[in-house]
């Protein structure tokens, strides 16, 4: 850890505050760091946007991959005023960024009405005893699409 991510790390913290004190969303904030320079930020934008996925971290990896032209951050930190949930640690495996560093813990989070401990629950139950039940249905006919994705020649890999 170095001084430059205590400095970057603030910046994802004063996100959550404005986003926060905005109406925008929750107390949540991320920039995403190459270089050395900022490629990416984001707030919390949930209640503003109607948009459950607008958490801070997936705002930022957006903007990050808008304003680089990827969808992937290899050689990049995400910073994010707090442990990511689920949903964003996800996203942020998707996007690969070199590494992650962050401010609160999410029993923080929790300790203020922001608990997602329930996902890791249902994460680990069979699909039947899901609180939201989740049943299977035309598998031949998806894994066909899968088929024609593997024999597409312009196909970009990631």
């Amino acid at each position: 850890m170095t001084n430059q991510d205590e400095v970057f790390l603030r910046e994802a913290i004063q996100l959550a505050r404005e986003g926060m004190t905005t109406d925008q969303g929750g107390p949540f904030g991320s920039v995403i760091v190459r270089d050395g320079q900022i490629v990416g930020k984001g707030f919390n934008m949930v209640t503003s946007t109607n948009d459950p996925t607008a958490h801070a971290e997936v705002v930022a990896i957006r903007d990050a991959c808008r304003n680089l032209g990827t969808f992937q951050l290899d050689g990049c930190t995400l910073y994010a005023s707090c442990e990511p949930c689920p949903m964003c640690l996800g996203a942020i495996y998707w996007a690969r960024p070199s590494r992650v560093v962050y401010a609160a813990q999410h029993a923080d989070a929790a300790s203020v009405g922001f608990d997602d401990q329930f996902i890791y629950e249902e994460i680990d139950k069979p699909h039947e005893h899901r609180h939201i039940p989740m049943h299977q249905l035309l598998r031949d006919e998806a894994e066909a699409v899968f088929k024609e994705w593997v024999a597409l020649e312009k196909r970009i890999p990631y």
